[in-house]
């Protein structure tokens, strides 16, 4: 009876005083709400109670009183001074503040401040040029000041640490005065002290650059506590960080400030624990679908790996280093010391065990473009490798170590080819090296020279190693691998296309024809991994294949062609800016060729560069390339048996920009030969024009300008020139009749069209101003002129359309006179023209001749219309 009496007494005097607790906070409040002191005479206490949590000055704009929900204090424009040892900005600027007041501190005769809320603050880290952070004196100051829990209990004298949070914040960093592109965005974080001797921060920001537009940089978090100790050094510590969702084009735009043209999802998480004189560090990275670009597969590759190790400040060192990245069935371990930068100290032990080819080549293919997709690959990577270095030197850290791949086999059912070299061996070096002895004891110091120079940064130099190219000797190939990119020289015997099926398989740019031959090799292939994404431009670039190729006995077959290209030999020079051919003894539609050819590089799809040449054959015939280049139809498919064949366009002219100088030595046209003939040719994708043509034809000389449209159908032409000199008697024999003799010259003009001879004269439009000299008509003769009709000169016009020439203001002197001719003749050589004397102006009159020649070239008709002339055909 009595224990309960004594207990109900606790019970009420507990009552009671929450009793009287509640009175006295509904009466400070309603005090407060009465008498509403002067905000002003507040703002200092408050500032100078948050400046004591913090250990810095700190100025408010303005202060406004707040009841509900909780008493306290809005603030506006809050500013946190900085240290001046960390230079003049402010280290927080926060537009608004919510500061919660704690009643039990009114109590007591003070303002003590519960909790701070921060909307869009501005947070400054600063880095001191000796490695201090403006952060560290704050904490510091913290951990010495005998501030309660930020949840200490209503009977706590103290003041407590308040609980800081901000939203929707922004984290900038400064180097000394100079502010840092790199920020963190949206940052919500907070600050409070959990215990007696334990505080506790966390953070959810976004990682940006201000210098540059980025996305999908993902999300960082950090949760951690740390306790209270006599120096940061020896201060415990338990952090947790996670960045997730981090798209890897816009991470390395972040770091490097360009985006290197990766794809993939990264994560990284990490752990610290201990203090900062000897810390665990435990951190597991991973990149989801990881790929280039411009590359894109059906198949998901994971990269990651995890790694342990022990951080010291003291000396600024990674003890105990342990990694490990399991790629199939084998292992890549790296395990070691290693220093920060700066400190020079490195003991690292790289080792591969076992590592599928096959999960190299997967990792390729995302890299690498124009890898086969069915590209099988068999063999295993072993190695081990170091990187040491004790203090600072002029050659920096020493790298060593070798491997090999064993039963290396590449093979692909598209190429059609498979690269075996059983074994090749490679070396870790951050140097050049010298001459090495191969397993004969020769010195492979020939093949050394001709290499590409070793980058100055750590590479893997490998080979010498056969490559099988399809000839009775394989071809020996040596090469390197860096952080930036690659090299190879190739020398040696191949068969054509076994060499470019290995190309393909191999990702490296290869001509994409029907090629057989022999080739004596000596290449140099070099590419970078690295690449740069601006607007639509990539940095990622071909590898360039450099050196010489001395090709022999080659048979190509061209896209578009009735015909291959026989090389009987020829010099192929691939130079960094274009491809030359020289020395070129080649035999292509009817004709045998020499000279040299030139093409740019680098100038993307391959028919889009300008082919330089110049280009010599003793004979060729007009027939014969016009069958070569595609202009007739060579085959039919059964259901074109009953229409009517159009001829095609060649489409080997469409597609090609050529321009250079063609000389042929003889060149016939049906049963016309010119000799010497050169002109300069501008090809530009069907448009084709023939300058500065000149040659030997018919007894005199020819020069003219003729242009040529492919691209229509049919196919349009034309032309201007000069004839001098020409014979007579030779155009008389090509056509099979002796109809006339003497020389003539002349300018012409012609416009036509079509695809054959036939269609070409048929459309033809054109004019001729012509002077014969000293000419003989062996089929004509006129009554006054017992022989044939000889011709001192005859001048005139004439006009081609639709298949008729006709004569105007045609002017004829013979032995008989001089007379005006006019008329017509067809190409069919029928003739209706008309030939009167030069003195009669008009017919009609009385005594005037007039002859009328009708019939055909080879039998003429010759009429006189007069009664007193006569006329005969002479037998």
């Amino acid at each position: 009876m009595g224990a309960n009496a004594e207990s109900g007494a606790v019970k009420l005097k507990l009552f009671l005083s929450k009793r009287r607790v509640v009175i006295a906070a509904v009466v400070i409040l309603l005090g407060l709400f009465l008498v509403r002191p002067g905000v002003s005479r507040l703002k200092a206490r408050i500032a100078n109670s948050i400046g004591r949590a913090v250990a810095r000055p700190v100025e408010i704009g303005a202060v406004h009183l707040r009841f509900l929900p909780q008493p306290g204090f809005d603030l506006e424009n809050l500013v946190i001074f900085e240290d001046p040892a960390f230079g003049a900005e402010p280290m927080l600027r926060a537009p608004e503040v919510t500061a919660v007041v704690r009643l039990t501190s009114l109590m007591w005769g003070r303002l003590d401040v519960s909790r701070l809320e921060l909307t869009e603050p501005s947070l400054n880290l600063v880095r001191r040029g000796d490695g201090r952070w403006n952060w560290e004196a704050l904490l510091e100051r913290t951990e010495r000041t005998p501030l309660a829990p930020t949840a200490k209990s209503k009977s706590e004298a103290r003041p407590g640490f308040p609980y800081i949070e901000a939203s929707s914040g922004r984290i900038n960093f400064k180097a000394g005065q100079e502010k840092k592109p790199y920020a963190l965005l949206n940052a919500d974080f907070s600050l409070w002290q959990e215990s007696e001797n334990t505080w506790g921060a966390r953070l959810k920001a976004e990682p940006l650059r201000t210098d540059m537009n980025l996305s999908d940089t993902g999300l960082l978090r950090m949760n951690g506590t740390w306790r209270r100790a006599g120096s940061l050094r020896e201060t415990p510590l338990q952090f947790s960080l996670e960045w997730s969702g981090a798209q890897l084009g816009q991470l390395t735009k972040l770091v490097s400030g360009n985006d290197k043209g990766w794809r993939g999802e990264v994560r990284l998480e990490a752990t610290l624990s201990g203090i900062p004189a000897a810390m665990q560090v435990g951190v597991d990275t991973s990149i989801d679908d990881f790929h280039r670009y411009d590359i894109s597969s059906s198949e998901r590759l994971l990269l990651n790996a995890h790694c342990n190790g022990r951080y010291s400040s003291v000396e600024a060192m990674m003890h105990e280093v342990f990694c490990n990245a399991p790629v199939g069935n084998g292992m890549i371990t790296l395990h070691g010391d290693a220093g920060l930068p700066g400190v020079h100290r490195v003991d690292l032990a790289l080792n591969l065990e076992s590592v599928p080819v096959a999960a190299v080549a997967q990792l390729a293919r995302r890299a690498k473009k124009n890898l086969p997709t069915d590209l099988v690959s068999a063999g295993n990577v072993q190695g081990n490798f170091t990187v040491k270095e004790e203090g600072a030197s002029a050659g920096g850290p020493e790298f060593q170590g070798r491997g090999e791949i064993t039963n290396l086999r590449l093979q692909s059912a598209s190429t059609k080819v498979e690269f075996a070299p059983a074994s090749v061996p490679f070396v870790l070096s951050s140097r050049r090296v010298g001459p090495r002895v191969g397993s004969k004891g020769k010195s492979v110091h020939r093949l050394e020279a001709e290499i590409l120079p070793a980058p100055d940064e750590v590479h893997v130099e490998y080979g010498p190693l056969p490559v099988a190219l399809g000839r009775l000797l394989p071809a020996q190939a040596r090469g390197w691998v860096a952080r930036s990119g690659y090299g190879v020289v190739i020398r040696g015997d191949g068969e054509v296309s076994h060499t470019l099926r290995l190309a393909s398989l191999l990702g490296l740019p290869a001509v994409k024809a029907s090629v057989e031959g022999e080739a004596d090799m000596r290449l140099q292939i070099a590419g970078s991994w690295a690449g740069s994404i601006s607007g639509s431009s990539s940095g990622f670039s071909l590898p360039q294949v450099n050196g010489t190729v001395e090709l022999r006995n080659v048979h190509a077959t061209l896209r578009g062609a009735n015909g291959p290209i026989e090389i009987s030999s020829a010099e192929l020079q691939l130079l960094p800016d274009e491809v030359r051919v020289e020395k070129l003894r080649a035999q292509a539609g009817g004709a045998d060729w020499t000279g040299s050819l030139a093409l740019p590089r680098g100038c993307g799809i391959p028919w889009t560069c300008l082919v330089r040449f110049n280009l010599n054959t003793e004979e060729m015939g007009l027939s014969e390339l016009s069958e070569w280049l595609g202009t007739q139809p060579n085959q039919r498919r059964w259901y074109q048996m009953l229409t009517s064949v159009e001829p095609t366009t060649p489409i080997f002219l469409k597609n090609l920009r050529a321009s250079g100088k063609v000389s042929v030595g003889l060149f016939r046209i049906h049963n016309l030969v010119a000799e010497r003939v050169s002109a300069l040719l501008d090809l530009e994708r069907g448009k084709l024009k023939i300058s500065g043509l000149r040659g030997d034809m018919l007894g005199g000389n020819h020069r003219g300008e003729w242009q040529a449209d492919f691209t229509t159908g049919p196919p349009t032409y034309t032309g201007s020139g000069t004839l001098t000199g020409v014979s007579l008697g030779q155009i008389a024999e090509v056509m099979h009749d002796r109809w006339i003799s003497g020389t003539a010259g002349g300018t012409y003009q012609i416009n036509a069209s079509g695809a054959d001879s036939t269609a070409f004269w048929e459309s033809a439009e054109g004019q001729l101003q012509f002077d014969l000299r000293d000419g003989v008509l062996p089929h004509i003769s006129l009554a006054t002129d017992e022989g044939p009709l000889r011709v001192a000169r005859w001048q005139g016009l004439m006009r081609l359309q639709g298949g008729e020439i006709e004569i105007e203001n045609g002017k004829l002197v013979s032995s008989a006179g001089a007379y005006e001719i006019s008329g017509s003749a067809s190409l069919g050589r029928v003739l209706d023209l008309k030939l009167s004397r030069a003195k009669d102006v008009k017919p009609e009159r009385v005594g005037s001749q007039v002859y009328s020649i009708t019939g055909t070239l080879a039998e003429p008709r010759v009429v006189l219309t007069t009664p007193e002339t006569q006329a005969r055909l002479k037998p």
